[in-house]
């Protein structure tokens, strides 16, 4: 008895001294920090290559609109109105039932993708100090691509570089909400946008710049596969970082007067635009120097590097290049980190510095065979998948997919419609008519498009 007593004290007192994000600026660059990562810099451009170009944009945009939209009000909803973490926030609201299995797949698919994203964000790190040795020029393609195997099956040289991505976002998850998350999204994001938008404008003066541009933004459905679609909206959710508890999260940190709406809508254009210039950074130059545009996720560290030395002032480019997706990787990895971290600090006598650095090692535990499997554990598969490629499918082919399905089901069905009406806010003569347009769209559209992909990402 006593044991419940100091357990249910120590949650009510985790819970009462959360914090807030302090300022509406701040909610938004934290927010678009979870959303903007590798899925926008890395992966975006190889899958509009992969799909054809301008129609694949289309129909992103599409995707976007219909289902990104909608799953994040969802979870801004569920966050804002429990003011939890993503597994106690089903648990305030349904009480008594089962739905806060939801917010536990949340947690679990925030910690495993952890253990390999963390590897790749070392990745990343390793990429910018070779660029800033002058490391990246005078190689063929090939030595590219054996420089980057090399390194990646490395056993303790990648490992030293998630460490210290690890560290740097366990630095910044501990010191809180508005201290930490907040203050580091307010530099880092700027930075992130002044990046990007230097490289666009060089991209506008590379030799081929409009082959790239004409091939990004002029629609060719003959190249457009059925299963494009579905490859649109598995982008919008590994990009928009849903199902995986992020966004909850955040928001259980969103004040009373933060619009749902508005900042939903302002996150998921944000997101959509750092998509676009990615491509536009990318397009250019693979036109402009004999590159294919569906290379695949090779592209950015066997491609680019062959690309930027053939640049004038190569060196430059490429420096500014992977500081661009350093940034966008450690925000996302943050946002992963304190999904997992509010979870155990407030459901634990743990304060958040040791929840922060307690998931740090457990995280490290995992990507020490993550990173193995592109060496000493390469022999060891399951279904045919190394250790690394399990993770990234058993989270988005099947957790992500799974998480976000039953959130537009439980806020469409199962929450009280005076709850989502309250939360919304929204000002309009027929705004009762909004909500029942919204709550249809999780009811049955959201739904049936996510079921499409998990089927086509099982079977397909």
């Amino acid at each position: 008895m006593l044991y419940l007593r100091f357990k249910i004290q120590n949650y009510n007192m985790a819970t009462e001294n959360r914090g807030n994000f302090s300022s509406k600026i701040g909610v938004i660059l934290a927010t678009v920090g979870t959303a903007v990562g590798l899925g926008n810099v890395w992966r975006f451009p190889y899958v509009v290559g992969d799909n054809g170009g301008g129609a694949f944009l289309l129909v992103y945009v599409g995707a976007l609109l219909l289902l990104g939209i909608p799953g994040v009000i969802a979870e801004f909803i569920i966050g804002r109105h429990s003011h939890a973490n993503a597994v106690d926030s089903f648990k305030k609201i349904a009480p008594g039932t089962k739905w806060h299995w939801i917010g536990y797949s949340g947690v679990l698919a925030g910690f495993l993708i952890m253990g390999y994203y963390a590897v790749v964000v070392g990745w990343t790190l390793e990429y910018l100090v070779q660029a800033c040795l002058g490391n990246l020029s005078g190689l063929t393609t090939e030595q590219y691509g054996e420089m980057f195997n090399q390194f990646a099956a490395h056993p303790f040289l990648p490992l030293i570089w998630t460490l210290i991505a690890m560290l740097v976002s366990t630095f910044v998850v501990a010191r809180g909400v508005s201290g930490g998350i907040e203050k580091a999204s307010n530099v880092l994001m700027p930075t992130f946008f002044i990046i990007i938008l230097i490289m666009v404008g060089h991209s506008f003066f590379l030799p081929a710049a409009k082959e790239g541009m004409l091939y990004l933004f002029t629609p060719n459905f003959s190249e457009l596969k059925p299963v494009a679609i579905l490859i649109a909206i598995g982008q919008t959710f590994f990009s928009l970082s849903l199902g995986m508890g992020c966004l909850i999260t955040y928001s259980s940190y969103f004040k009373k007067d933060v619009k749902l709406p508005k900042t939903a809508a302002q996150v998921v254009s944000i997101d959509a635009m750092v998509a676009v210039l990615s491509a536009m950074i990318i397009f250019p130059a693979v036109f402009s120097f004999g590159m294919q545009p569906e290379q695949g996720p090779s592209l950015v560290f066997k491609v680019l590097p062959n690309v930027f030395q053939q640049m004038p002032v190569g060196t430059l480019w490429g420096i500014l290049f992977y500081a661009l997706l350093f940034i966008a990787a450690i925000t996302s990895l943050i946002s992963l980190h304190e999904v997992v971290t509010a979870y155990l600090h407030e459901n634990s006598s743990l304060n958040r510095r040791k929840s922060a650095y307690l998931v740090t090692f457990l995280v490290m535990v995992l990507a020490v065979f993550a990173s193995l499997s592109f060496g000493e554990l390469s022999h060891i598969t399951l279904f045919g998948k190394t250790i690394f490629d399990l993770l990234d499918f058993f989270t988005a082919s099947i957790l992500l997919p799974v998480g976000g399905f039953f959130i537009s089901i439980f806020v469409g069905w199962y929450l009280d419609k005076r709850i989502i009406a309250a939360e919304l806010r929204i000002k309009h003569p027929k705004a009762h008519l909004i909500i029942k347009g919204y709550i249809f769209m999780l009811r049955v559209i959201v739904p049936t498009c996510i079921f499409a992909v998990f089927l086509y990402s099982i079977l397909g």
